[in-house]
């Protein structure tokens, strides 16, 4: 009975989890739309797209204890996206954004660290979250240079009405001059850490839930 409650309560959370981020991450092309917040918008998706791997990533490999399941589990992001963004793309949305696996290169260096340190969990923390903070943003990049024409797709799928806190007040207001993807890289790589190590934890207390 232990044994299927736990694996059970192991494929509840990650359905659970690999379906809210990829509800997260559907609009990450969205900054597109933005086009004088698009930076800003690029910024803070990126973030978001890495918080939201590293969290599933870390628990199905610390889960597991197998690595390469968390570049499995990018896979799983990956198809999900895709298949609601098929869907999205029968009601007239298009289709470029996010069609590229960025994901999957992040979550192989994680798999890495853990692999390459023996399973080290503070390792994997560390060094994974740092390398999974800083190199997602610049994957990310993929999308904006796959985007056939992102000022044509903007005006071509008008948004019908911007929430009052992302209308531009004048032209170019919130967009960041240096660079969104070093911007993204160094505030994901110190979330990152904090999110790996609260999915590590999260682990233990799924395994203290169910062995209770």
């Amino acid at each position: 009975l232990m044994v299927w409650l736990r694996r059970c309560t192991h494929y509840l959370f990650i359905v659970v989890v690999a379906v809210n981020s990829t509800l997260l991450t559907i609009n990450a092309g969205d900054y597109i739309f933005y086009t004088d917040w698009a930076w800003t918008s690029y910024t803070v998706f990126s973030i978001s797209q890495t918080l939201m791997l590293i969290v599933g990533a870390t628990y199905y490999l610390t889960f597991t204890g197998v690595p390469g399941t968390a570049t499995y589990y990018a896979l799983i992001m990956t198809v999900y996206t895709w298949i609601a963004k098929g869907a999205w793309f029968s009601l007239g949305y298009p289709y470029d954004f996010i069609v590229t696996p960025v994901w999957l290169p992040s979550a192989m260096l994680l798999d890495l660290v853990y692999w390459a340190t023996k399973k080290n969990k503070h390792s994997l923390i560390l060094f994974g979250g740092v390398l999974v903070g800083m190199s997602l943003p610049l994957f990310n990049m993929v999308n904006l240079i796959t985007v056939a024409d992102p000022l044509e797709t903007a005006f071509k799928y008008p948004r019908p009405t911007l929430p009052p806190y992302m209308t531009p007040i004048e032209p170019q207001v919130g967009k960041f001059y240096n660079s969104p993807v070093a911007l993204g890289a160094g505030a994901g790589a110190v979330l990152a850490c904090t999110f790996a190590a609260l999915s590590c934890k999260l682990n233990t207390w799924t395994y203290r839930w169910m062995a209770a």
